[in-house]
């Protein structure tokens, strides 16, 4: 039995995923500390919504990632 090549195109695709989420993660928690400093402004709620929203984002593309890079290095089951 041969032992499993890596796919590089799938391991880059997942690696790319994770630099996505890496991205989302700094700038996430900057927007969420932005809208609590200013929450006399009026776009006070559409600023927090954008900030949650990314950072669910960055969890959800660092999950996709992993699976990526996991499925590149094992396979499919």
């Amino acid at each position: 039995m041969e032992p499993q090549r890596t796919n590089k195109e799938l391991l880059g695709k997942g690696v790319q995923r994770m630099a996505i989420a890496l991205i989302f993660m700094f700038i996430s928690p900057v927007i969420i500390h932005s809208a609590f400093k200013n929450q006399d402004h009026p776009l006070y709620i559409p600023i927090l919504i954008l900030g949650i929203l990314g950072a669910g984002f960055a969890i959800f593309m660092a999950f996709r990632g992993l699976r990526t890079i996991m499925e590149s290095m094992f396979g499919k089951k």
